[in-house]
């Protein structure tokens, strides 16, 4: 009771009791334990300058911890009295109070005067100076397991409290206390920025600077203070975009704007969340010893820039979507991070009965995989959207619009993207930052069921049943996940980019001519970031070396040289400065494979065997595309030296930046063609210094003399390439043999993945990607944007003699009987039916 009362009292009050301070100082110090944010928030102080701390409760608890966190962190004492500042007692004040029984709740009376008082004093004293330092303190934002189930309803939120609840947030979550340090203000600066300015005036600036800073930290900490769900709804119908759609509903119909009205209202309740932050604490408690059994450990890279930048920004996820374990996962991170967790656009085919109330209490919000044919629901998703924006809610969305079913990135879908950025073209309120995020594991849940799908299986309707049966995967153990965060896109810079005149379209509902532009231009830089962070483990590095080898087996002493190599590559030569690799040595990551059971020993007197057989060749491929585009640039300069012993290093560099465009596009690559064409010479130079490759100057490249393991090298890390080159020289080899003005792109297509399909057959290829009908899609759409091919007026397909140039460059990659074999494969096929292609075998 006498630290309830403690707590009521206001610091003033208390200070001609040091002892009072020091006895409840020492009751506190064992229910609580502080985590400082930053770290060492010293280094943000100017040296030789008071320092007065503002927080945005008052409340004799909250000195308390303020206190003891500058102690720890060596920072000046809030106590202190700064000299020559009048009868100041104390370097804190607080923006409000905290509702107890003797001070009333939200008086803001006290900061005013503070600033006030401050400003005055600099105003006589010019040559003084003070900083202000913000500091919000939050107990019990992500109570752990120890912490106990109650204390889940006693953590950080957005009510002004009594004192009371604070003492039983403090008893259950004091352990789990943040004190997040901000930048401070400089006083002196501020009066000189404001050179003319009334002292009341800017005292009121001041204030409403603080005020609007705390907000925005506690809405990234804490999340937006979002009505009730009922509210958002009405919000929704209410808009003039959707009560006109429901006017138009109505009449088409032939019904009562009421009955339409009631139709979109259920569209309205089938699509918004339900958000419940206690909720969502409650599932964070049971879920952190779940992972721990699950998974062998959660790594996050490049956080620390999102933590920065969140604040005052309307924070869009878009993370690469590999499992359906990404969305609780990212979720589960943030909040343990101190993050706001995001709504998240899930599909309705989720929206299961229990489980979908439960996900949207979680924060999802249901979409339906198309809007065709349905104009009211078109209309209501996409106001739903606009009042998340509008109201500063984070939300979390994949652009590739479904897992993906082979680990590589996925060309973007681009409706939500536009729905997001007319949101902001119509209320530009806050800018709008996205994050990508890469997301890295080393052995999927769903491994199985892809690679039935990729083989032309039925994906599996979502049901209770299915769910029931897919328990068991969670019996088996999954190594670690790697969420890594990538360079944050700002919208706005982005659309100056894209039209510096941009601006002139915001308040208004209108489509800009523009917009297709910049969606395109901000889907490909969304997966680009991606790829640019992407996190390199064991299992990915295993992948690439091993798949490349014939019969998927290495001797152990090639996998280690190999591995090495690719080591060495990522390391000296980063692909960007977010790409991380594993720090485990060659010798090290052969174990941990053997240890998750990816590749198997087999012993022999001349030296271990590493081998990986059937079904787990397979799976092991989603591994390998994950990173694939990482050795892109090596790849092609070891391509060139299959089928050549000899070639010039321009001619290197001339058909690296021919081929640039298609890979680029595949494998979502960051460089314009003059960035790739010094990538290539950089790898060049590495090559020639490890003695993988010998010449230069004047002298043509050539292999190493008497160096047959190194060349053995080069072969395995051209087949990151190899069989996208054999993909493209599929579709050209089935446009020549047919000739122009035959095959439209459809049919391109469909020819184009029946001869993969037998290529794959008779090689044995592991990797169902080969006869996977996007890839060709997208290649074929390049060859027409560059006008390699062409559409005629009846939609056939046209080209001249630029195609046969490619096709007689395609003899310097691919080994001549691949080349004879796809050209015997062509005609069969067109010779056959060029309708859909069948399921491919097992």
């Amino acid at each position: 009771m006498a630290l309830v009362m403690a707590s009521t009292l206001s610091p003033e009050t208390l200070v001609h009791a040091g002892w009072w301070r020091a006895l409840w100082g020492g009751v506190l110090g064992p229910w609580v334990r502080i985590k400082r944010d930053p770290a060492e928030p010293v280094t943000l102080l100017a040296p030789d300058t008071p320092v007065i701390y503002v927080i945005e409760r008052n409340g004799f608890s909250d000195n308390l911890i303020l206190e003891r966190a500058c102690r720890e962190a060596g920072l000046p004492s809030p106590l202190t009295t700064i000299p020559g500042f009048g009868r100041r007692r104390h370097a804190l004040f607080a923006m409000r109070g905290t509702g107890g029984w003797l001070s009333r709740r939200g008086r803001d009376h006290a900061a005013r005067g503070a600033i006030l008082q401050l400003l005055r004093m600099l105003e006589v004293a010019p040559e003084r100076n003070v900083q202000l330092m913000p500091v919000a303190i939050y107990v019990g934002r992500a109570p752990n397991r120890q912490s106990g189930w109650f204390s889940v309803l006693f953590s950080e939120n957005w009510a002004v409290v009594g004192h009371f609840r604070r003492l039983l947030a403090l008893l259950l979550n004091g352990r789990d206390t943040i004190v997040r340090f901000s930048p401070p203000i400089s006083l002196a600066g501020l009066r000189e920025e404001s050179a003319g300015e009334r002292i009341e005036r800017l005292q009121r600036k001041l204030a409403r600077v603080l005020r609007v800073h705390f907000r925005r930290v506690r809405t990234a900490v804490i999340g937006p203070d979002l009505s009730h769900r009922h509210t958002v709804v009405d919000s929704v119908l209410n808009a003039e975009s959707v009560r006109l759609a429901i006017a138009a509903h109505a009449a088409k119909d032939h019904t009562s704007y009421a009955r339409a009205r009631a139709e979109a209202q259920k569209l309205v309740r089938e699509i918004a969340a339900d958000y419940s932050p206690p909720f969502v604490r409650s599932v964070t408690f049971l879920l952190a010893n779940f992972w721990n059994k699950l998974y062998d450990g959660i790594q996050m890279h490049h956080f620390d820039t999102l933590r920065a930048n969140a604040p005052g920004h309307e924070v869009i996820y878009v993370p690469c979507h590999r499992s359906h374990a990404d969305y609780v996962l990212m979720s589960f991170q943030l909040h343990q991070s101190g993050v706001v967790v995001p709504h998240i656009a899930a599909g309705v085919n989720l929206n299961l009965p229990v489980l979908g109330p439960l996900l949207r209490r979680g924060g999802a919000f249901f979409l339906r995989r198309s809007f065709k044919g349905n104009a009211l629901y078109a209309v209501v998703f996409k106001e739903y959207m606009a009042q998340l924006i509008e109201r500063g809610v984070p939300i979390e969305y994949f652009i590739e619009g479904t897992r993906s079913r082979t680990g590589r990135l996925l060309a973007p879908h681009f409706g939500v993207l536009t729905m997001t950025v007319r949101a902001f073209l119509r209320a530009p309120r806050r800018p709008i930052l996205f994050q990508p995020v890469y997301i890295g594991y080393e052995k999927l849940m769903e491994g199985r069921s892809y690679i039935g799908e990729l083989s032309g299986q039925k994906k599996a309707k979502e049901s209770w049943l299915g769910l029931l049966r897919g328990l068991r995967v969670l019996r088996q153990h999954y190594g670690r996940v790697t969420l890594s965060f990538g360079e944050p896109i700002l919208l706005d810079p982005l659309l100056d980019a894209i039209e510096p005149a941009w601006r002139d379209a915001t308040g208004s509902d209108a489509r800009p001519e523009w917009l297709s532009r910049a969606t395109d231009a901000l889907g490909e830089r969304i997966q680009i970031e991606i790829n640019r962070t992407a996190d390199v483990n064991p299992i990915n590095l295993v992948a690439v070396a091993i798949l490349a080898a014939p019969r998927h087996a290495l001797a152990e002493a090639d996998l280690l040289a190999q591995l090495e190599l690719m080591k060495a590559i990522l390391t000296e030569l980063p692909y960007s400065e977010r790409t991380t690799v594993t720090p485990m040595a060659p010798a090290d990551i052969i174990a941990y494979a053997e240890h998750m059971g990816w590749i198997q020993r087999i012993a022999h007197p001349l030296g271990d065997v590493l081998a990986v057989e059937g079904e787990r060749a397979v799976l092991l491929s989603y591994f390998r595309n994950n990173v694939l585009h990482l050795f892109a640039a090596g790849a092609w300069v070891a391509c060139c030296f299959i089928n050549n012993r000899r070639i010039a290093r321009s001619t290197v560099t001339r058909l690296g930046r021919a081929v640039y465009p298609f890979i680029q596009s595949e494998l979502f690559l960051p460089w314009d063609a003059e960035g790739f064409s010094a990538r290539i010479e950089s790898l060049i130079d590495f090559l020639v210094a490890r003695g993988l490759l010998a010449g230069g100057g004047e002298r043509p490249l050539h292999l190493a003399a008497g160096r047959e393991d190194d060349a053995y090298q080069l072969r395995l890390l051209a087949q990151c390439l190899l069989q996208a080159f054999e993909r493209y020289y599929i579709a050209i080899a089935a446009l020549v043999k047919n000739g122009p003005h035959t095959l439209s792109a459809g049919q391109l297509e469909n020819l184009c993945q029946l001869a993969a399909q037998r290529l794959s057959l008779l090689y044995q290829h592991s990797a169902p990607e080969f006869f996977d009908k996007s890839l060709f899609r997208g290649f074929i759409h390049q060859l027409r944007e560059r006008h390699i091919v062409w559409a005629d007026a009846n939609g056939k397909l046209e080209f001249d003699a630029v195609l046969a140039d490619v096709a007689r460059d395609a003899r310097l990659i691919l080994a001549r009987e691949v080349r004879q074999s796809i050209m015997k494969i062509t005609p069969d096929v067109v010779a056959g039916d060029a309708g859909e292609a069948p399921p491919a075998a097992g």
